[in-house]
Protein backbone atom coordinates (compact mmCIF):
# COMPACT_ATOMS: atom_id res chain seq x y z
CA UNK A 1 0.00 0.00 0.00
CA UNK A 2 3.10 2.18 1.02
CA UNK A 3 4.15 2.36 -2.73
CA UNK A 4 0.72 3.27 -4.02
CA UNK A 5 0.64 6.14 -1.88
CA UNK A 6 3.99 7.00 -3.30
CA UNK A 7 2.90 6.78 -7.00
CA UNK A 8 0.07 9.34 -6.07
CA UNK A 9 2.16 11.37 -4.51
CA UNK A 10 4.21 11.40 -7.07
CA UNK A 11 1.55 11.89 -9.57
CA UNK A 12 0.08 14.46 -7.70
CA UNK A 13 2.90 16.25 -7.59
CA UNK A 14 3.83 16.29 -11.58
CA UNK A 15 0.63 17.62 -12.37
CA UNK A 16 1.06 20.28 -9.61
CA UNK A 17 4.10 21.75 -11.14
CA UNK A 18 3.17 23.13 -14.34
CA UNK A 19 2.16 27.20 -14.11
CA UNK A 20 -0.74 26.92 -16.48
CA UNK A 21 -4.33 26.15 -14.86
CA UNK A 22 -6.61 24.38 -17.33
CA UNK A 23 -9.53 23.23 -15.50
CA UNK A 24 -8.32 22.76 -12.21
CA UNK A 25 -4.80 22.10 -12.30
CA UNK A 26 -3.31 23.72 -8.67
CA UNK A 27 -2.26 27.31 -9.16
CA UNK A 28 0.55 29.12 -7.73
CA UNK A 29 -1.29 30.35 -4.69
CA UNK A 30 -1.87 26.63 -4.28
CA UNK A 31 -0.04 24.47 -1.21
CA UNK A 32 0.43 21.70 -3.84
CA UNK A 33 2.24 23.82 -6.10
CA UNK A 34 5.76 22.63 -7.36
CA UNK A 35 7.63 25.28 -8.85
CA UNK A 36 10.95 24.48 -10.37
CA UNK A 37 13.48 27.40 -11.64
CA UNK A 38 14.41 25.18 -14.50
CA UNK A 39 18.22 25.07 -13.34
CA UNK A 40 19.91 21.92 -14.33
CA UNK A 41 20.86 19.32 -11.49
CA UNK A 42 23.99 17.32 -12.59
CA UNK A 43 24.81 13.60 -10.70
CA UNK A 44 28.23 12.86 -10.27
CA UNK A 45 28.80 9.18 -12.39
CA UNK A 46 29.27 7.76 -9.09
CA UNK A 47 26.25 8.87 -7.79
CA UNK A 48 24.16 8.02 -11.27
CA UNK A 49 20.64 5.75 -10.75
CA UNK A 50 20.00 3.27 -13.91
CA UNK A 51 16.86 4.51 -15.82
CA UNK A 52 13.78 2.98 -16.43
CA UNK A 53 12.83 1.46 -19.45
CA UNK A 54 11.10 3.48 -20.90
CA UNK A 55 9.06 2.53 -23.81
CA UNK A 56 5.59 3.24 -25.63
CA UNK A 57 2.95 4.43 -28.27
CA UNK A 58 4.19 7.93 -29.89
CA UNK A 59 2.14 10.45 -30.96
CA UNK A 60 2.64 9.84 -34.46
CA UNK A 61 1.74 6.73 -34.32
CA UNK A 62 5.12 4.51 -33.57
CA UNK A 63 6.80 3.68 -30.73
CA UNK A 64 9.74 5.37 -29.07
CA UNK A 65 12.11 4.06 -26.30
CA UNK A 66 15.09 4.35 -25.27
CA UNK A 67 16.58 1.17 -25.33
CA UNK A 68 16.28 1.97 -29.23
CA UNK A 69 19.35 4.65 -28.20
CA UNK A 70 21.11 2.49 -26.14
CA UNK A 71 24.99 4.01 -26.15
CA UNK A 72 23.27 7.54 -26.55
CA UNK A 73 22.99 10.38 -24.83
CA UNK A 74 18.64 10.77 -24.56
CA UNK A 75 17.27 14.27 -23.71
CA UNK A 76 13.60 13.47 -21.67
CA UNK A 77 11.15 16.38 -21.66
CA UNK A 78 8.01 15.81 -19.85
CA UNK A 79 5.05 17.93 -21.12
CA UNK A 80 1.45 19.02 -21.57
CA UNK A 81 -0.27 21.03 -23.88
CA UNK A 82 -2.02 22.73 -21.45
CA UNK A 83 1.42 23.71 -19.57
CA UNK A 84 2.44 27.10 -20.49
CA UNK A 85 6.49 26.89 -19.23
CA UNK A 86 6.14 23.76 -21.67
CA UNK A 87 4.84 26.09 -24.39
CA UNK A 88 7.62 28.61 -23.72
CA UNK A 89 10.25 25.97 -23.31
CA UNK A 90 9.81 24.27 -26.71
CA UNK A 91 11.94 26.46 -29.03
CA UNK A 92 14.53 25.90 -26.70
CA UNK A 93 13.96 22.46 -26.58
CA UNK A 94 13.62 22.17 -30.49
CA UNK A 95 17.11 24.14 -31.16
CA UNK A 96 18.98 21.96 -28.83
CA UNK A 97 17.41 18.98 -30.63
CA UNK A 98 18.69 19.95 -33.95
CA UNK A 99 22.09 21.15 -32.84
CA UNK A 100 23.25 17.72 -30.99
CA UNK A 101 21.07 15.56 -33.11
CA UNK A 102 24.13 15.27 -35.56
CA UNK A 103 26.24 14.33 -32.37
CA UNK A 104 24.59 11.39 -31.27
CA UNK A 105 21.96 12.87 -29.14
CA UNK A 106 18.31 12.06 -29.23
CA UNK A 107 15.20 13.77 -27.49
CA UNK A 108 12.17 11.87 -26.67
CA UNK A 109 9.19 13.97 -25.56
CA UNK A 110 6.90 12.54 -23.01
CA UNK A 111 3.46 13.93 -23.32
CA UNK A 112 1.57 13.72 -19.65
CA UNK A 113 -1.93 14.07 -18.39
CA UNK A 114 -2.96 15.47 -21.98
CA UNK A 115 -5.67 15.17 -24.13
CA UNK A 116 -4.64 13.73 -27.91
CA UNK A 117 -6.03 15.79 -29.65
CA UNK A 118 -4.28 18.92 -28.13
CA UNK A 119 -1.40 17.05 -28.09
CA UNK A 120 -1.34 16.75 -31.42
CA UNK A 121 -2.17 19.91 -32.27
CA UNK A 122 0.65 21.40 -29.58
CA UNK A 123 3.06 19.08 -31.70
CA UNK A 124 2.00 20.53 -34.98
CA UNK A 125 2.28 24.58 -34.01
CA UNK A 126 5.68 23.46 -32.21
CA UNK A 127 7.37 21.08 -34.83
CA UNK A 128 9.57 20.08 -32.01
CA UNK A 129 11.65 16.86 -34.91
CA UNK A 130 11.63 14.44 -32.24
CA UNK A 131 9.10 11.93 -31.37
CA UNK A 132 6.88 12.53 -28.22
CA UNK A 133 5.21 9.54 -26.18
CA UNK A 134 1.81 9.45 -25.62
CA UNK A 135 1.39 8.86 -21.75
CA UNK A 136 -1.64 10.19 -20.61
CA UNK A 137 -1.94 7.90 -17.27
CA UNK A 138 1.70 9.23 -16.20
CA UNK A 139 3.03 5.48 -16.20
CA UNK A 140 6.32 6.98 -17.12
CA UNK A 141 6.65 9.22 -14.61
CA UNK A 142 5.97 6.90 -11.96
CA UNK A 143 8.66 4.64 -13.34
CA UNK A 144 11.07 6.92 -12.09
CA UNK A 145 10.00 6.93 -8.47
CA UNK A 146 12.72 5.59 -6.42
CA UNK A 147 15.59 7.46 -8.69
CA UNK A 148 15.32 10.86 -9.78
CA UNK A 149 11.58 11.52 -10.61
CA UNK A 150 10.60 14.77 -12.74
CA UNK A 151 8.48 16.18 -9.77
CA UNK A 152 7.17 19.06 -11.90
CA UNK A 153 5.74 19.75 -15.54
CA UNK A 154 7.75 20.76 -17.13
CA UNK A 155 10.62 18.49 -16.04
CA UNK A 156 13.86 17.08 -18.37
CA UNK A 157 15.67 14.63 -17.81
CA UNK A 158 19.13 13.63 -19.71
CA UNK A 159 20.12 10.15 -19.71
CA UNK A 160 23.99 8.94 -20.09
CA UNK A 161 25.87 6.60 -22.91
CA UNK A 162 25.54 4.01 -20.02
CA UNK A 163 21.33 4.56 -19.03
CA UNK A 164 22.01 6.26 -16.22
CA UNK A 165 20.03 9.52 -15.05
CA UNK A 166 22.88 12.54 -15.36
CA UNK A 167 20.95 15.51 -14.91
CA UNK A 168 17.71 16.94 -14.26
CA UNK A 169 15.74 20.08 -14.33
CA UNK A 170 12.55 20.93 -12.90
CA UNK A 171 10.54 23.60 -14.64
CA UNK A 172 11.31 25.59 -18.11
CA UNK A 173 14.82 25.09 -19.34
CA UNK A 174 16.87 27.37 -20.07
CA UNK A 175 18.96 27.47 -23.37
CA UNK A 176 22.71 27.77 -22.07
CA UNK A 177 21.75 25.26 -18.97
CA UNK A 178 20.27 22.82 -21.29
CA UNK A 179 23.28 22.96 -24.29
CA UNK A 180 25.82 22.93 -21.72
CA UNK A 181 24.94 20.08 -19.68
CA UNK A 182 23.49 18.33 -22.74
CA UNK A 183 27.26 19.11 -24.16
CA UNK A 184 29.20 18.07 -21.03
CA UNK A 185 26.63 14.78 -20.50
CA UNK A 186 27.68 13.42 -24.48
CA UNK A 187 31.15 14.26 -23.97
CA UNK A 188 32.50 12.00 -21.03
Amino acid sequence: MRAKSISLVLLAALAAGCAGNPGGQPQAGDTRFVAGDGKMQVFAAADRQAAPAVEGPTLDGGTASLAAHKGKVVVLNFWASWCGPCRAEAPVLKDVAAKTKASGVEFIGVDFKDRKADALAFERTEQTGYPSIFDQPGKIALAFQGTVPPAAIPSTLIIDKQGRIAARALGEVRYTDLMNTVTKVRDE
